[in-house]
């Protein structure tokens, strides 16, 4: 007998009962057997009960997320022959290459003769009865400013670029436009980030209209490697990180913090203008087997701001090994010079460097100050809006939302080398001194 849960009897049944089972269906039910979504989508990968607005579904990387928002378009578009349906991703590249012809995409799920027909050109699904998708672009709000839709698919919003208020616009664009058929909904599924967008939805869910869907990496384990799942626990544990892209948990901003998640938003661009000056900032390990060894790159516009461009910091590295990450970031960025802490040894630092054939400056640099002490005036820059960070850097971003005013480090690790490494780079480009120690490695 089928229990209430048909994954769950799938699971646990013997092929005697499977076989009965079978040998009860007719031809039409045996053929759409294999094809059918609800005997194998665990209950979080269904859509809940209810009048619900907004389904987010916000879990860890590999949860299943694309097809549980992929097998919901499916449903909709067989169901209703005149659904609009909107498929949003952070880019079109994204919208085709996951949310269409991804393993998990509309074109893989749900039974091939009901499979919709894909027209790149026209950025646009049509299936067998009539229903149409159409792919946009969270980075151009103005082309959801016009389109009328009945439902929608927006895969990683917190991904969205939010720069210029972005992804927010793109999200309140499409939701004005959803007001064909009945009842319009939305799914969004995302890893999740504290992103302006994520947010509001979060606080939204109060109201009922939107329902929030958690889970975490290991939910799916029955459809993920067994290698792949040791290797998140070994090498992730409950890290910030971990706890963020594997156990699918939204990560708050620290009470007294000196950046905060949605200011750090607010500094997002796309890419970086041509830089007048690009300086390397680097936060030595004390030891190989240690912290990190932090290096950042940060550039200087012509506007007088100052734009992150990289973060190439190097874990559990011996000297040779960051000191050649060191050089590689240097001439990958053509770097006007190398500033670098020199508390753990300035000759050793020099020396190590110089190994590593770097021909430019070097300002060695020694700590007076704690790390939350040197990083408040680096920090006073951001809120002035005279930092920019040129695409994402969640590791470096995770630490800098750990420093707190007036306190201690509170963020992942043992200590936060990549925002060390950045304020020595900030300090240099925006707030240098004269006096600091410089030698020239030749």
């Amino acid at each position: 007998m089928i229990e209430a849960d048909p994954l769950q009897w799938l699971v646990t049944a013997k092929g005697p009962e499977i076989e009965a089972f079978m040998a009860g269906l007719d031809r039409k039910e045996r053929r759409e057997w294999r094809w059918d979504w609800a005997l194998r989508a665990r209950p979080s990968q269904r859509a809940p009960a209810g009048e619900w607005r907004v389904w987010l579904v916000m879990a860890g990387r590999g949860f299943g997320k694309t097809r549980c928002g992929a097998e919901w378009v499916r449903l909709v578009a067989e169901e209703n022959s005149t659904a609009r349906i909107a498929l949003v991703a952070a880019n079109l590249g994204e919208a085709r290459a996951v949310m269409v012809e991804g393993e998990s995409g509309l074109l893989s799920v749900g039974a091939p003769w009901r499979r919709p027909v894909f027209e790149p050109s026209l950025r646009r699904l049509t299936w067998p009865n009539g229903a149409q998708a159409t792919l946009y672009s969270a980075a151009e709000p103005e082309s959801l400013r016009g389109p009328q839709h009945s439902h929608a698919w927006c895969d990683e919003i917190a991904k969205w670029d939010n720069a210029a208020g972005r992804a927010t616009s793109s999200w309140d664009n499409l939701l004005m436009g959803l007001r064909l058929g009945s009842d319009p909904r939305v799914v969004a599924t995302t890893t999740p980030r504290a992103m302006p967008l994520v947010t509001r939805l979060m606080a939204d869910a109060a109201s009922g209209e939107v329902v929030v869907t958690r889970g975490s990496t290991f939910d799916n384990a029955a459809n993920l490697p067994a290698r792949f799942l040791s290797a998140m626990r070994r090498n992730f544990g409950r890290s910030l990180l971990g706890r963020q892209e594997i156990d699918g948990e939204l990560i708050a901003d620290i009470e007294g913090a000196l950046w905060t998640r949605a200011l750090l938003e607010q500094c997002r661009e796309p890419a970086a203008p041509e830089c007048s000056r690009v300086v390397v900032g680097v936060d030595p390990p004390a030891s190989a087997g240690g912290d990190a060894c932090g290096i950042v790159v940060v550039g200087l516009s012509p506007e007088e701001t100052a734009h992150v461009l990289a973060d190439a910091s190097v874990e559990k590295a011996g000297p040779e090994r960051w000191a050649r990450a060191v050089a590689q970031a240097a001439e990958a960025w053509s770097a006007d010079r190398v500033v670098a802490e020199a508390n753990q040894g300035g000759a050793m630092v020099a020396s190590v460097l110089r190994a590593a054939e770097i021909s430019l400056p070097l300002r060695l640099v020694h700590a007076s100050r704690g790390k939350v002490a040197r990083a408040e005036p680096v920090a006073a820059l951001y809120e002035a809006g005279r930092v920019r960070h040129a695409g994402l850097f969640p590791a470096l971003e995770d630490e800098m939302c750990g420093l707190v005013a007036g306190g201690s480090y509170q963020g992942p690790g043992r200590s936060p080398d990549r925002a060390d490494a950045l304020v020595w780079a900030l300090t240099e480009l925006m707030l240098g001194r004269a006096s600091d120690p410089q030698v020239r490695l030749p």
